[in-house]
């Protein structure tokens, strides 16, 4: 980040054309690769659908929980005082927060082998949704890495 610059935000995403979610299209865009936006698509539309069967929801609410079961509230973040480099807990603005749980499912999906992408993040999505699996372990650990160095929370709100 830029010393005492204010950032300038590009234009959110489109709706997609589904589910006419904003939050759907940027779950698309990090599961894309090389390119390939309608391979993306497929694995997502099918995984949703997998998982709001599985569980018998509405797959965007599936969705929504499930990103709400792993967004992380609390990180911490490496800050130099006094020749130290200390862990300082710091909370996670809101865009930060949606980005670190899509790219957390999507590594735990990936994470496991064998199976088709489309079934590995259904099976995420349904872990994630009943508070369980990698994702939500990862924010579980996340959580209390901060927990374990709030004795340096005054650090967050001192300005160097």
């Amino acid at each position: 980040m830029a010393r005492g610059a204010v950032t300038i935000r590009r234009p959110d995403v489109p709706n997609d054309v589904r589910y006419g979610s904003q939050t759907v299209t940027k779950f698309i865009n990090y599961v894309m690769v090389d390119g390939k936006k309608k391979t993306a698509e497929k694995i997502v539309y099918t995984a949703l659908e997998s998982a709001s069967a599985t569980l018998g929801a509405p797959a965007l609410d599936v969705l929504e929980q499930v990103l709400g079961n792993i967004m992380p509230v609390v990180e911490v973040r490496g800050r130099r005082v006094g020749g130290a480099n200390l862990q300082v807990p710091m909370e996670v603005p809101k865009n930060r927060r949606l980005q670190l749980g899509m790219r957390w499912l999507l590594a735990a999906a990936r994470s496991k082998k064998g199976k088709a992408m489309h079934i590995k993040l259904a099976e995420e999505l349904v872990a994630a949704y009943n508070n369980e699996g990698a994702a939500v372990r990862k924010r579980e650990d996340t959580h209390k890495q901060a927990e374990a160095n709030r004795a340096f929370a005054h650090f967050a709100r001192r300005r160097s």
